[in-house]
């Protein structure tokens, strides 16, 4: 499993999430700049991802030998909503007063620990979703991606998969498309693929309809923000599921690296909502798909009350508000 980030001792190395599953491409990123550009388009998303992301371009900074806070600052404000790229960013910081070789350092601690604490989450995770269900193959469904490709390695969510099948314990995975730039249906459904877990797609529309015929057994899904009261943003659409789930009676978990934690932030009201570009919206696959001059809403991520969410799994094991 090839890391999704990575540092080649000269450049930010990243699989560039934006051409799969079409093409498997990998980008090197040399300047600050080619970062901050990569996490705005998402060739390089997913909460703990950024957190790396944050953390290396601290490292581009010291090398430009420019003005390194400012330039850490333009990295921690690329995405608002994700407190991992700010984490990471002010944990490379942190060890500047040392020198640029002590923040390098940081920077590859942070690599990897990502994996080691994705591995260690979802495998809490996977024992809580059995005690809620059942030692039998489950149907699990997923939003977004917060496999590998979300993280250094591993996965966080789709990490519970990874462990429950290899315990024979997957009956199949329901993939939502996650509208508007199909990150599932383009990343979750190709890290199934490759990892040879039964799945499908589904518009995601489609949920609440899947939950009351009975096919779903449990929602997994990440987090870019968990506020001190246990309210959880992810993308866009997470909050949709979580109502549904609850009228179900479906447990729902939320699967994260305490990084995503920010105990600062009292509950989910506080937390800034990134909103993305209208195009994403008004066009599919470059063709416009709406009248001429309409409004778009098109927030990136929704935040989901604690009273909806079964249980949000770190590596700390279970949080509570």
């Amino acid at each position: 499993m090839r890391r999704t980030i990575d540092w080649t001792g000269d450049a930010v190395t990243i699989i560039d999430q934006t051409v799969l599953p079409a093409e498997y491409r990998v980008l090197e990123l040399r300047t600050v700049g080619d970062l901050v550009g990569a996490i705005q388009r998402l060739a390089v998303r997913g909460a703990p991802a950024l957190g790396a992301a944050g953390a290396l371009g601290v490292v581009l900074a010291t090398r430009a030998k420019g003005n390194v806070e400012a330039e850490a600052r333009r990295v921690a404000q690329a995405r608002p909503t994700a407190v991992n790229l700010s984490w990471g960013v002010s944990r490379a910081l942190a060890r500047l007063p040392e020198g640029p070789e002590a923040v390098l350092a940081e920077a590859l601690a942070i690599l990897d620990e990502d994996e080691r604490i994705n591995h260690e989450a979802s495998r809490l995770a996977a024992e809580v979703v059995l005690a809620h269900c059942g030692q039998r193959p489950l149907r699990l469904l997923s939003h977004c991606n917060a496999g590998h490709l979300a993280t250094v390695a591993w996965g966080s969510a789709l990490g519970v998969v990874w462990h429950l099948q290899t315990r024979g314990l997957v009956e199949s995975v329901l993939v939502d498309e996650t509208r508007p730039l199909l990150q599932g249906a383009r990343l979750t459904a190709w890290e199934l693929a490759e990892a040879g877990v039964p799945y499908r797609i589904q518009p995601d529309g489609a949920a609440a309809a899947a939950m009351s015929r009975g096919l779903v057994d449990c929602v997994l899904v990440g987090a870019d923000r968990i506020a001190a009261n246990g309210d959880v943003a992810n993308k866009i659409g997470t909050y949709g599921l979580a109502i549904a789930a609850k009228h179900h009676g479906i447990p729902f978990v939320v699967v994260a690296p305490s990084s995503t934690v920010d105990t600062a932030m009292p509950d989910g009201a506080g937390i800034v909502i990134e909103e993305r570009d209208p195009g994403e919206v008004l066009s599919f696959g470059g063709i416009p798909v709406a009248p001429e001059g309409a409004e778009v809403f098109n927030p990136a991520f929704d935040v989901t009350p604690h009273e909806l969410i079964t249980a949000v799994v770190t590596e700390q094991g279970v949080l509570r508000p």
